[in-house]
Parts: C-alpha cells; sequence; structure tokens
C-alpha cells in the first residue's frame, strides 16, 4: 500500500497519515517489468516525478484529485536500464505501460524529467494525450544536480545543492539528502544518473514544441533555480495552446512546496477540459 504523506513546515519530515488511499501494483510482461502506484476512478491521469523524486511528491495530488480522476504514478527505472538509461528510454517505459494498461487520450502532468518524458511522449504519440501539464520541466534547459559531481562525497555540498531546489530550503530533510548522498556516491548508480543528465541535454525539444496541438498547462515556481522562469516563458511562447501559471515563493516542486496552489491550478486546468 502506499501512504499519503502529508508535509508540516515547522518540522522538516514526512508525516504518515492512517488511511492508504492508493495501491502499488506489479506487473511482468513481454516487455518487461513494471511498477507503478494507482488511485481514484475515472478520466487518467499520468503524474511523473523528476530524477530525484518518487511517488510521493504527488501525495497531495492523489489526495485532491483521487474522487474524480484515475491516477497513474509510474516508477520510472532510472537504475534498472544500465547505461542505456534515457529520456527515450524512459518515455518508451511509460509508453509500454500505458499500452499494457490500455489507457487512452490520458493527462499528463510532468515535474522536471518527468515534464521532458511528458513531452516526448506527447510529441510521438499525439493522438493518445489529452492534455500535458508541465511543472519545472526539462526539455530546454535546466541547471540539475545530475550532470556532475565535483564534491559528491562532500556531505554539506550535496545538502546545499538539494536545498536550491526549493525556496523553502528546510523543505530538503534529511532524509531526502540522505537518499541523494547514498545515491551519487554509488558509482553505478552516478554513472546512470550521469548518463541521463546528459541524454536530457541531447534531446533538446526546442525546434518541436510547435508541433503540440493538445492543451498545455504551465505551472512554474517563481523562484525556481533548476529551470529558472525564462525557461516556463519559453515554453509558453514555444507550445501552440499553453497557459502559463506563476508560484510566488515557490521553487522547483510546486506540489510538494505549495501543494494547495498548486493543486488549485491543475484542479482549474483539468475541470476546464471537461
Amino acid at each position: 500500500m502506499y501512504l499519503p504523506l502529508t508535509f508540516d513546515y515547522k518540522y522538516p519530515f514526512f508525516r504518515k497519515v492512517e488511511k492508504p488511499v492508493s495501491e502499488k501494483t506489479f506487473l511482468l510482461s513481454a516487455k518487461g517489468k513494471f511498477s507503478y502506484t494507482e488511485a481514484g476512478k475515472g478520466e487518467p491521469i499520468i503524474l511523473l516525478y523528476g530524477l530525484f523524486g518518487s511517488a510521493e511528491n504527488y501525495s497531495s495530488v492523489i489526495t485532491r484529485l483521487k474522487d474524480h480522476y484515475k491516477l497513474i504514478i509510474p516508477d520510472l527505472p532510472v537504475h534498472d536500464l544500465g547505461m542505456n538509461i534515457s529520456v527515450s528510454a524512459l518515455t518508451d517505459h511509460v509508453h509500454d505501460l500505458l499500452e499494457l494498461l490500455q489507457l487512452d487520450k490520458v493527462h499528463l502532468v510532468g515535474n522536471s524529467l518527468g515534464g521532458h518524458i511528458a513531452l516526448l511522449y506527447t510529441l510521438q504519440h499525439p493522438e493518445k494525450v489529452k492534455s500535458l501539464t508541465l511543472v519545472g520541466s526539462s526539455g530546454l534547459f535546466e541547471n540539475g544536480m545530475g550532470d556532475t559531481y565535483p564534491k559528491r562525497g562532500d556531505y554539506n555540498y550535496i545538502r546545499q545543492r538539494a536545498e536550491t531546489t526549493f525556496f523553502h530550503p528546510h523543505i530538503a530533510s534529511k532524509s531526502m539528502v540522505d537518499e541523494i548522498f547514498e545515491t551519487v556516491n554509488n558509482r553505478t548508480k552516478a554513472l546512470h544518473i550521469l548518463y541521463l543528465a546528459k541524454s536530457t541535454i541531447k534531446f533538446n525539444l526546442k525546434d518541436e514544441l510547435s508541433n503540440i496541438k493538445c492543451k498545455c498547462c504551465i505551472i512554474w515556481g517563481k523562484q525556481d533555480k533548476v529551470t529558472p522562469p525564462h525557461v516556463a516563458d519559453e515554453f509558453k511562447k514555444l507550445i501552440p495552446h499553453s497557459s502559463l501559471y506563476w508560484i510566488d515563493q515557490c521553487g522547483h516542486v510546486p506540489m510538494l512546496e505549495t501543494p494547495e496552489s498548486f493543486n488549485t491550478i491543475l484542479w482549474d486546468f483539468l475541470s476546464g477540459m471537461e
């Protein structure tokens, strides 16, 4: 079972609540192994998290939307594809899962790397996408943690880099920093991250964004240092049917940092699609 997690700004840790609202599912098919978190019923929304993220990033979204939509959060096999890891490979993985689940006309929501995957999926399978929501998305520019590790053995350096993800630095909890520190100091995992980060640079989508025909909601933190505000402006300029919404006092992961504002914008956008 997957438990919804709520964030308490006074105490920088995640607090579990008692009632499970979603389930973890594992599938094995001819195309490989798949796992995902699922909740709710209705039109399908696919939630895609970023490089160091997880399904927990979307816990507030699940709580807000589960009574109206079917929410699916694929586990991205960042460390299961070896040196073949790339944005394209992860996009193929998501496509294979949605084919296996026989899902069509989905709403895609992607944060950071997840936004890049959502963009590629939309460009490759436009007939399967009803709407697209980008949140601090890569695909044009990203000042991320995955491109290099000059001080990967320095815990304080990793903590400081993690804190720059948020407007409120204390959201980078010790458990979050510990997990990133363990990942970048594991040689194999660090190579996976490095290969993936380089592929995000390779798959710059500037020249293709005009081909996106579905409605697109762009939600951005005004203080995002990973994908700065000018990136959101560029997405808005290049994607034809797009709307841009800003959240103040917010960094790179709005669904974690400002869940109420984020969920209100997302709900209003999706409700307008009906």
